[in-house]
């Protein structure tokens, strides 16, 4: 079975981005599937995140994308997933790319090969809409978009629907917006509630599983080179996040999670009304 591609994309920072690719992606390990993310942002945020220091890593994707490495040979198998880092050298990459025939094809055709040994990869894209994030799409079967619960998030939104239909247009046809993440989500705000219902109206698009509640425990978790969902923590977020990976993977949601994850029947009448949490 081929794997399944997604890419998790918002070019506006802060929004939960790589929190989101790597929890997901440690929920569906959990479950048995085999997991590969990579890790297409300069800055390595997801690289660091699981312990790893992106100056120390040779070779890292930016060897891919200047011809010094193939792909498979980048990956490092951590205990939660298989990963394909990155590090800051990878900013310099993208003006490499520029002058690249078919440079939104790259990162597809490195992928090419591995899809067969893998049952889902997910691509943590650039907070940009830069070469590099349209490599990401390009690749992509379906794509995740983050959302933080506050008002500027439609801004993001409108500017990264607008990248996805030319991508769909030049590159990559059968790409496919799977919905939104509701990512830092506080239930107990109007605030929060209000914006999460009027970003699934206004864009017409999906919520995928329960929103991710605000925890400080997102933030600690770097430090320790592990994810929330395999550390085996139990906040609301990590049950969130295990019921979004159920999701992806087409399992029947899972009560008890959703309730763990903090997702009243009332909060979700209230955001979703009659429609329901899956589309």
């Amino acid at each position: 079975m081929t794997a399944r591609v997604y890419a998790v994309a918002n070019q506006k920072g802060g929004v939960g981005k790589t929190t989101s690719t790597l929890n997901i992606a440690a929920g569906m390990a959990e479950l048995g599937a085999a997991v590969l993310v990579v890790d297409l942002d300069p800055q390595g945020c997801l690289t660091f995140s699981l312990g790893y220091d992106p100056d120390e890593l040779e070779p890292s994707l930016n060897d891919t994308v200047v011809g010094r490495a193939a792909l498979p040979d980048t990956i490092l198998q951590h205990g939660e997933v298989d990963v394909v880092p990155s590090n800051i050298d990878l900013a310099g990459a993208e003006v490499t790319l520029l002058s690249r025939t078919g440079r939104e094809y790259l990162l597809r055709g490195e992928l090419a090969d591995l899809l067969d040994s893998y049952d889902v990869v997910f691509i943590d894209c650039a907070p940009s809409l830069g070469v590099l994030t349209i490599n990401g799409l390009t690749a992509a079967d379906e794509v995740l978009i983050p959302v933080q619960c506050e008002t500027l998030s439609h801004r993001g939104v409108s500017q990264l629907l607008d990248t996805i239909g030319d991508v769909k247009r030049l590159t990559n046809r059968t790409l496919n917006v799977r919905g939104l993440v509701a990512t830092m989500f506080d239930a107990r705000t109007r605030h929060s509630r209000e914006v999460l219902r009027d970003l699934i109206a206004r864009y017409d698009l999906p919520l995928v599983g329960p929103p991710v509640r605000k925890s400080i425990r997102f933030a600690e978790s770097p430090t320790v080179g592990a994810t929330l969902v395999g550390a085996g923590t139990n906040v609301p977020g990590a049950s969130a996040y295990r019921a979004i990976a159920r999701e992806l993977l087409d399992l029947p949601v899972d009560e008890e999670l959703t309730a763990a994850a903090g997702w009243t029947d009332e909060q979700r009448d209230e955001v979703l009304g009659v429609a329901e949490l899956t589309p």
